[in-house]
């Protein structure tokens, strides 16, 4: 499933939420006009029941998108096929407008690591995850988006992480969606100048961008961040998110709350104010 030109994005260019249960009936009753969500899919991977029933009322109402944490795109071992299959079912039923997964490995000889860990950066790699990416979208019948990972020790490769990345999707055919906060922690963690690396990605690739909250490690402190995804946005990730529009324009943006849910008028805070970027950035 190659691809030869840009990859458009296909939400709409507005702010988005990650959508919990702790909030689906005040998320139900806004205006598809105003927002959009994500879910992770591996949590509707269930024969059916209420969680279904709700997926369904917010498809139909609203632009919803796919972001997988369960696929190890980047892994040795083969795909799951009853976890594509699962993904593919759904995919198929529901129509989400965007499909995004991670550009990391969770799983090594049978075990599922329940982590999302960055891949080492040379050329083989590359060869690899553009192989796994092709075969994933064939599998799901659709084009997808790849996320940046989060690191957390420096090491030597051979490749930066933009090259690497832009690289794999020109070649694999998909786009790429751009965590800021990832990108942030990963300057604070392993040196890497934040602004360097928004600039180094070529805007016509980039579908989505995400923001998140982070946590100092318990033992490091504020020196090892975490990307926990339970606590509000930092303000250098929303300074980063400035840079990011202005570098490639409006785009998706959606706002990732995995934890520690707070009430839903300080998610729709976080949303107002993310779309109060999309203004400062264009301007």
């Amino acid at each position: 499933m190659k691809n030869t030109g840009s990859f458009p994005p296909s939400l709409p260019c507005f702010a988005g939420l990650s959508l919990k249960p702790d909030f689906f009936d005040e998320a139900l009753a806004l205006n598809p006009k105003d927002i959009w969500y994500e879910v992770h899919p591996e949590n509707y991977m269930v024969d059916g029941g209420p969680r279904l029933a709700w997926l369904e009322a917010f498809c139909d109402k609203f632009a919803v998108s796919f972001h997988g944490v369960g696929a190890s795109l980047g892994g040795l071992d083969p795909f799951d096929r009853a976890h594509l299959k699962s993904l593919k079912s759904l995919i198929d039923r529901f129509a989400p407008v965007q499909i995004s997964e991670h550009a990391t490995w969770s799983s090594y000889e049978g075990r599922y690591l329940a982590d999302l860990l960055p891949l080492p950066r040379t050329r083989a790699v590359q060869d690899h995850m553009v192989a796994r990416i092709d075969e994933f979208q064939n599998a799901i019948g659709r084009r997808i988006l790849i996320e940046n990972p989060t690191n957390y020790m420096k090491a030597q490769f051979d490749l930066d992480e933009p090259e690497f990345l832009v690289e794999i999707a020109k070649r694999a055919g998909c786009g790429l969606l751009l965590d800021v906060n990832n990108v942030y922690i990963s300057a604070v963690n392993v040196g890497i100048d934040a602004e360097q690396y928004i600039q180094a990605i070529a805007p016509d690739l980039i579908g989505e961008i995400h923001l998140a909250g982070f946590d100092p490690d318990p033992v490091h402190g504020e020196a090892l961040l975490i990307d926990t995804h339970s606590a509000p946005v930092s303000d250098p990730v929303w300074q980063l998110l400035d840079t990011a529009l202005t570098h490639a324009g409006p785009k998706p943006v959606l706002i990732e709350r995995d934890g520690n849910i707070p009430a839903f008028g300080d998610l729709l805070a976080e949303h107002k104010r993310a779309q109060t970027a999309f203004g400062v950035a264009v301007s």
